[in-house]
């Protein structure tokens, strides 16, 4: 009997995505044994209300250039096109739907590990997936008291300091300043194409 696949779920906001992002989905496919990785932007992301996003349509497009041409990468949509706020749970649950053969991984932060606990059926969560966390090298992913106490499957992902992120790029697009060291020179004018982040108070 074949082994079952394994599938890599990386979500998040995306907005915009950066080279941190890219270096942690080629991590997770390079050790994680995955067949796939499926890049996952959120649509409305609950925890993140109040704060702006830029387009679908646009959070779309730079994701497809961040992920480059790598054959193992996918951009899963679903989660763009669904009405009302972005549960996890509920992308897992329509994905064994769709692929009852599959093994999924939910490849995340050190953050979001440690506020794992404040998720939508967070609980279930744990029992239908496997997490692959990433921490900087030489340190250990370590979760909340809430999520310690619940039985789950996880793997440490050493990833190498990088001091990028979404707010940072998105502060350096609205001061005009040069964006591709941060997120590579696809999304780099592709921000510049179309002016994103421009005239926003940075959050």
């Amino acid at each position: 009997m074949a082994e079952a696949p394994r599938i890599g779920l990386f979500g998040g906001s995306f907005d915009p995505p950066h080279l941190a992002h890219r270096a942690l989905a080629d991590l997770a496919l390079r050790e994680l044994g995955l067949s796939e990785l499926r890049w996952i932007p959120a649509g409305q992301p609950w925890q993140k209300a109040g704060r702006g996003l830029a387009s679908p349509a646009h959070r779309e497009a730079m994701l497809r250039l961040a992920m480059g041409d790598e054959p193992a990468f996918t951009p899963d949509l679903r989660e763009l096109r669904r009405t009302g706020p972005s549960y996890t749970a509920d992308t897992v649950r329509e994905l064994q739907l769709e692929r009852p053969d599959a093994q999924w991984v939910l490849v995340i932060g050190q953050d979001q590990y440690a506020r794992l606990h404040t998720w939508h059926q967070w609980r279930w969560l744990l029992d239908q997936v496997s997490l692959a966390v990433a921490a900087r090298e030489g340190q250990t992913p370590v979760p909340s008291p809430e999520v310690a106490a619940v039985p789950h499957r996880v793997q440490h992902l050493p990833l190498p300091e990088m001091p990028v992120s979404s707010t940072a790029v998105r502060q350096a697009a609205s001061r005009g300043e040069e964006l591709e060291p941060m997120v590579g020179k696809a999304v780099a004018g592709y921000i510049a194409l179309h002016h994103l982040y421009r005239g926003q108070t940075p959050n």
